[in-house]
C-alpha cells in the first residue's frame, strides 16, 4: 500500500535588493546553508538560482513545516549577504545573457550539449513528489494524471515578463522551458516496461547519459519511488505551494484507488492535453479549458469543480482538505502573475514589481 509521502523542491530567485537584478552569489549561500540545511539546499546551473527540497514528508503538516522552516533560513542566509529571495517563474527584467554559470563538470557537459538553449533557461520552478511505491501503478497513474496537468499548471502561473517584456503570458517559464528536448506533456506508455525499453534506447544512442534528463511535465522518477510533478511555475506564497502539492497528493491517491477498477480511468492523447497546457500557460485561471469527454470548452473554475468532487473522498484521508481549499483564496486574489500584472498597472514599474514578489515570498512564514 502507498502511503502518498511528499517532497517538495522550489527554486528560488536571489536579487540584489538595491538594482532588483538577479544577483549571481548562489555559491557561498549554499556553502554556508549546507552547514544547516545538509541536502536540503542545492546549487543550480545559474549562480542566481537556489534550489531547496524537503526531506520526505509524511503528510501535508510536515511538508508544510519544512517549507516554511527552508523559505525561512534561506531569506535569512540571504539578508546576511545584503541580499533578497524571490519566488517567481522568471525575473522580470534580468537578461540570461549576464547571468554567470556554475563552475562543475555538469553544467558544463549540459551547456556543451545544448549551447544558448540551456544558458537561456533562466527559469524557476516547483517540483512536487508524491511516492508511490510500485512502479507499474506510478506509470499507470501518470498516464492518467496527465489531463489535470493543465488545471494545476493554471494555479502556479507566475511568470509574465521576461526580459523586460510583458509576455502576454501568464507562464512564460513554460515557453522558455519548450526549448529543451523531452519536455511537456508525455506520451502515454502501455506499461512500465516500455517506458524502460524508451529510455534504453536514449541511452544506447547517446541521447542522454541519465534518465534525469528526461524532464517531463510528470515523471515516474528515475531512482525515487515516486511519481514528480514539474509543470508549476514557483507559486510566490508558501501556501500556494502547499496547496498545489496537496492536490498533487490528492490526485496520486485517488488514481491510485482506482486503479483496478472497470471501465478504468480515461487516458487522453498528448496531443490534446497539451491544447490545455497551451490556455493554461497564456490565460492561467482565467483559460477556457477543454472538457474532452463532451468535446466543448469550459470556464476554469467549472473545471476546477469538477476537479475538487474528483477528489473529494480522499482529502479527508489525507488530511489535507485545508491545503486543497486554499484553491479557492487562489481564485479570489489571483495567481502570481495576476498579481504581478496589477502591481506593473498600478505602478508601470518593474523594481516595485519585483519588491512585492520579495515581500510575497514572505508572506505568512
Amino acid at each position: 500500500m502507498s502511503t502518498f509521502t511528499l517532497g517538495i523542491e522550489e527554486e528560488f530567485q536571489i536579487i540584489d535588493p538595491v538594482t532588483r537584478q538577479l544577483k549571481s552569489h548562489m555559491s557561498q549561500l549554499v556553502d554556508e546553508g549546507k552547514v544547516i540545511l545538509q541536502e536540503r539546499i542545492k546549487q543550480e546551473m545559474h549562480q542566481a538560482v537556489v534550489e531547496t527540497g524537503t526531506g520526505i514528508c509524511r503528510n501535508i503538516h510536515e511538508a508544510q513545516e519544512e517549507v516554511h522552516f527552508l523559505r525561512n533560513k534561506l531569506i535569512g542566509l540571504a539578508a546576511e549577504k545584503g541580499l533578497a529571495v524571490a519566488a517567481a517563474g522568471t525575473h522580470p527584467f534580468s537578461d540570461w545573457v549576464d547571468q554567470l554559470i556554475t563552475p562543475h563538470e555538469h553544467y558544463d557537459n549540459l551547456i556543451n550539449e545544448m549551447r544558448d538553449v540551456a544558458r537561456g533557461n533562466l527559469i524557476f520552478g516547483l517540483h512536487v513528489h508524491v511516492g508511490i511505491n510500485d512502479r507499474k501503478d506510478a506509470m499507470k497513474i501518470m498516464n492518467e494524471v496527465r489531463y489535470f496537468l493543465p488545471h494545476i499548471h493554471a494555479l502556479s502561473t507566475n511568470s509574465p515578463f521576461w526580459c523586460g517584456r510583458n509576455t502576454g503570458f501568464k507562464s512564460y517559464r513554460s515557453k522558455v522551458f519548450d526549448k529543451f528536448p523531452r519536455t511537456g506533456i508525455p506520451d502515454r506508455f502501455s506499461s512500465i516496461e516500455e517506458y524502460d525499453e524508451y529510455v534504453a534506447i536514449l541511452m544506447k544512442t547517446n541521447c542522454i547519459d541519465n534518465p534525469k534528463k528526461i524532464w517531463w511535465d510528470v515523471r515516474v522518477h528515475p531512482h525515487y519511488p515516486t511519481i514528480e510533478y514539474r509543470i508549476c511555475d514557483i507559486p510566490m506564497r508558501a501556501e500556494e505551494t502547499l496547496c498545489i502539492a496537496a492536490i498533487c497528493q490528492a490526485l496520486t491517491a485517488k488514481l491510485y484507488k482506482l486503479r483496478n477498477e472497470k471501465p478504468q480511468y480515461s487516458s487522453y492523447r498528448r496531443l490534446l492535453v497539451a491544447e490545455n497546457k497551451w490556455r493554461a500557460a497564456r490565460d492561467g485561471t482565467q483559460a477556457r479549458l477543454i472538457d474532452f469527454i463532451n468535446e466543448t470548452e469550459k470556464p476554469y473554475e467549472k473545471l476546477v469543480t469538477e476537479l475538487l468532487d474528483f477528489i473529494e473522498d480522499v482529502v479527508d484521508e489525507l488530511d489535507c482538505r485545508k491545503e486543497v481549499n486554499y484553491i479557492h483564496c487562489i481564485l479570489k486574489n489571483g495567481t502570481g502573475a495576476d498579481r504581478q500584472l496589477r502591481v506593473f498597472e498600478e505602478k508601470n514599474d518593474l523594481n516595485t514589481v519585483v519588491d512585492y514578489m520579495i515581500e510575497e515570498t514572505k508572506f505568512g512564514l
